[in-house]
Formats: structure tokens, sequence, C-alpha cells
């Protein structure tokens, strides 16, 4: 049984938007959950099918933090919670699903909870240590108390389970369906408790991972330094596998993949499936694990940012203040793709209307990630970032142990751009309306989303 104190005082400390969210009607709230967890051994074999039976082994005692975000008018809320496991591969909790995607979440009235699932989110570690909660404020964490992340499973299920009746009780805040989500290495967890734990558990109505690797975590979970250290082949080999997700997934469950993820670092590759009656895989052609849009656009993307801002920040691909040997991956496409992912799930999990199924990335005769004759992507989800393009996007190509997440950018030189729009700028443009238009017709980009995609990839043409 889990405890969810009083709110906290103050902000929480969380890498999140910089803008105020009073600005868009939400309200932001902190509390600390304290319980009684129990961790996983297997019962059975862990074969690549996914079908996963496990036992409760320990118990210990835990004191984490959870992280609301709300419609600050009830009246607005759409009466679904996304509750988040926080990424802690750099040493601290992110929330990598709520930074690319807050604009259609706080748009369309969702509320979100952040849960500090794993102990590295309050006693650092990562890429980067010193970086945990108790790092960031040791008096008002310290009452914090993690016992590893072989109990991290089953944290987050109590905490999923609690913050509706927090939600409703405290704030007013109806909530009908859950959706459970994470990316990157929380994906990998989430990978795990999908095929493992939620059928037990049985805590939420869907999921949506993004960016996940070809295993999943073991039970007694991962050394996160480890996992993101230089030693690239120790890295490698806790990443490979083949862990799909089981095909009796007890509700429904969304993929959403870059090439990076497919065919780079994170090799899920031999872990594909076929889409099925509760379950879609989405691979993005022309889109990178982590891109521009995420480190430099998304923290202050309010949607009310002029457009000539918005596309300076998307643009930052030779400065977005991490340094890389090439030009890292500046298409926007995963924002607004991973945007529709959750309103195809919410929709999925509300009404039953499933989600559109996708083709493939193309795989080369060589086993490498299929392309055309200038290095765009085939295959896959596309987007007018691939289909009317002014520069190749890549997922793979950059250089370096973990740089090689953020893709790669190259820029069409004159005679490429010419040779492809003889009608100049005018030509593109129409190119990349309807390359727009065929996206939301295919259901892979919002139709409240098109008119500003259109309008990117208009400022898009390079000034001669």
């Amino acid at each position: 049984m889990v405890t969810i104190g009083a709110a906290l005082d103050g902000a929480p400390s969380l890498f999140s938007v910089a803008f105020d969210l009073a600005s868009v009607g939400y309200a932001a709230h902190e509390h600390f959950a304290t319980g009684t967890a129990e961790s996983y051994a297997a019962a059975g074999p862990r074969e690549p099918h996914g079908r996963w039976e496990v036992k409760e082994a320990e118990s210990a005692d835990y004191t984490t933090r959870l992280v609301v975000y709300r419609p600050t008018d009830p009246a607005r809320s759409n009466g679904t919670l996304i509750v988040e496991w926080l990424n802690v591969t750099g040493g601290l909790d992110v929330p990598a699903l709520w930074m690319p995607t807050h604009r259609h979440l706080v748009r369309e009235g969702f509320t979100w909870v952040g849960v500090t699932a794993q102990r590295v989110g309050i006693e650092g570690g990562g890429v980067m240590p010193g970086m945990g909660l108790r790092d960031a404020d040791p008096a008002r964490y310290e009452t914090l108390d993690h016992p590893g992340d072989a109990f991290a499973y089953d944290i987050f299920t109590q905490v999923a389970r609690a913050a509706r009746g927090l939600l409703s009780e405290r704030y007013g805040i109806p909530i009908e369906r859950v959706l459970a989500t994470g990316a990157s290495q929380s994906a990998m967890y989430l990978t795990t408790y999908v095929n493992a734990i939620d059928p037990r558990a049985a805590a939420v109505d869907g999921f949506l991972l993004q960016g996940r690797a070809g295993a999943g975590v073991p039970y007694e979970g991962w050394n996160v330094g480890n996992i993101n250290s230089a030693a690239r082949q120790e890295r490698a080999a806790r990443l490979a596998g083949r862990d799909q997700i089981r095909a009796d997934a007890r509700v429904p469950v969304m993929v959403v993949q870059s090439e990076t993820d497919v065919f780079g670092a994170l090799a899920y590759r031999p872990a594909r499936q076929a889409d099925s009656e509760r379950f879609r895989l989405w691979e993005v052609a022309g889109a990178s694990h982590c891109d521009t849009y995420f480190l430099c656009a998304s923290a202050h993307d309010s949607g009310a940012l002029p457009l000539d801002e918005l596309a300076a920040l998307v643009g930052r691909a030779d400065s977005s203040g991490i340094p890389t040997e090439r030009p890292i991956n500046s298409g926007p496409q995963m924002h607004y793709v991973l945007q529709r992912a959750f309103d195809a799930l919410d929709r999925w999990v509300r009404d039953g209307t499933s989600p559109p199924s996708a083709a493939r990335l193309d795989v080369g005769a060589d086993g490498s990630l299929g392309v055309d004759d200038i290095g765009i992507a085939s295959g896959g989800v596309r987007t007018p970032c691939v289909d009317a393009p002014v520069a190749v996007l890549s997922g793979l190509g950059q250089p370096g142990a973990m740089t090689e997440l953020f893709g790669t950018t190259q820029a069409f030189d004159d005679a490429t751009r010419k040779a492809r729009y003889p009608g100049g700028r005018a030509e593109y443009v129409a190119a990349f309306g309807a390359a727009t238009t065929a996206a939301v017709d295919a259901g892979f980009i919002l139709p409240a989303d098109a008119d500003e995609v259109t309008a990117l990839g208009a400022v898009g043409w390079p000034e001669s």
C-alpha cells in the first residue's frame, strides 16, 4: 500500500519546460510517495516471444517522488492521465516524452505524472554523476529512500494506481484512463514491465514506448553507469536482444522508433514484430534517437513562440550546445509523430479506434538501413522532412559513444537542391505542403499540427 503525501511547497527539481506552465493553463505539484515494494524473479524461461512469468522475491520500504502537471481548470481535463517513467540515463530525472509532446498534451487537456522510478533519480549516477535529487536539493529530498531498481517495477505500479485517487480527490481532475509511457532506457524497463509485470499488476490501460533497444531490462535492473559508459562493447551487449512485446498483451501497446533505435546503437531490429490486435510499431524515417527539437526547442515551445524563433531553435544542428563532429539531426518529425502517437493511443484505449499500421524501414542488401540515391531512408513512417527534403536527415553516422544517438543533418548542396526542385522555392513549398497533407491523411501527423509543419518547411528553404 502506498501513501501519497501532501503537495510540497515550491517548484520541483525536474528538467522540464522553461516557460511558466500557468501561461498555458496548467499547474505543477510535487508529492512524496511512501510504501513497501516487491522485487521479482523469473518463474519460467525468458524467451523472445515476451510471455514471461515472474514471482515475487523480496520486499523493501521506499519513499520516492512524483511530479504532477494538470489543467488548472478541471473542466479542461480530457480524462486521460499519462504516467511517465522518468529517464535517468543522464544522471537525473528527465521527462523524455513530456518534453517533445507537451504541446499536444496541454492543447488536449491531458494530465501528466512523472515518477522517479529508479534509484539514480534520487542518488545520482549515470552519464553525469552528481545530478540526482539529493544533490539538487539535499534538504528538500533528504527523506527519499530507494531500495534499488529491482523494486522499480512495483514502485511504478503503485504510483500509477495511486495517481488516479490523488488527482480526483485533491485536485478534482476526473481520470478515466491511465497511459504508461517511457523513452529510451525507461522504454527498455517498460518492455519488461509489459511482458512480465503488467499481466499481474493491471494498473494502466495502455503503453507508449519510444526508443527502446532489442533487449528488455533484467528483473534486477541494469547498472546505469555501465549501460552508458564509454565501454561500448559492454553497452552494446546489454542492449542487444530479440525481446518482442508479448502477442497476448493485456492492453494496447505502441512502440515508436527512430533509425538510431532500429539500425544504430539501440539494436532493435532483431526484436521487430508484426502489428496485431493490441500492438503497433512505427519506425520514423529520417529520425534520430535525440534531435534539435528535443535539445533546443522543446523547453521553450509553449505554443506562443513566433515561427521564426521556433525555426531557429529547431535549426541548431551546428549549435545544439553538445559538441559533435557533424551537425546533428534537425528534423522535428519525431516531435510531431509522437504527438500523433499519444493521440492515437488515447483513441485506441478510449473507444477502440486502432492506429494505422506503418511500413517498416527498408533493409538494404547488406542488412543496413535501406536508402535512396541521396541517402534518405526508404520505408517507415513518412513525413515531409524526408518526402520533400532540403537535407539528408539521418539517425545514423554521428561519431561518439553517446553522441551517436543524435544522428546527422547534411544540407543539400546547390546542385542537389536545383536538381530536385528546378522550380526553386515555390516548387519546394508546394511539395512540402503536399507531403504534409499526405502524412496527415495517413494518420501520422495531427491535423492540428499541419499548418505549423508546413510553415516550418517553408522557412527551411535556404537563403541564396
